[in-house]
């Protein structure tokens, strides 16, 4: 059986409810979703979808690391937009923080994020 052990970062925003930033279970890694906010203010840092989606990168860079990984072995993402219509400055940015081969992904409009955030994204790291 695999057991599973929590990754926590103090340069990422502290879980806002009941789970962990990360679990680690066996070679792969869960990242929870991560929206703008600030880890030391645990504010969302602006209101640009632009600010936001690099904020979300710093946290998933943070989380990351942690867990002894970084984005480059990121295999899935999803990200979760309140308007769809933000979805070419997201891929834009996104594009900037990864290399061929690009991760999996999917790209959800909700009707809402926590926080009134912008821009959630989660991801799945293979190690």
């Amino acid at each position: 059986m695999t057991t599973l052990e929590q990754v926590h970062s103090n340069s990422a925003p502290a879980a806002i409810g009941a789970y962990s930033q990360a679990i680690k279970a066996g070679s792969m890694v869960f990242l929870s979703g991560q929206i703008p906010l600030d880890p030391k203010s645990m504010e969302i840092v602006s209101d640009d979808v632009a600010a936001q989606t690099h904020q979300v990168f710093k946290n998933l860079i943070a989380v990351a690391e942690a867990a002894g990984g970084s984005l480059s072995n990121a295999a899935k993402l999803t990200i979760y937009l309140t308007d769809l219509g933000d979805f070419a400055v997201v891929n834009e940015i996104m594009a900037g923080y990864f290399s061929e081969p690009y991760p999996a992904r999917a790209t959800i409009q909700v009707s809402a994020l926590p926080k009134g955030s912008r821009v959630e994204i989660d991801a799945i790291l293979a190690l």
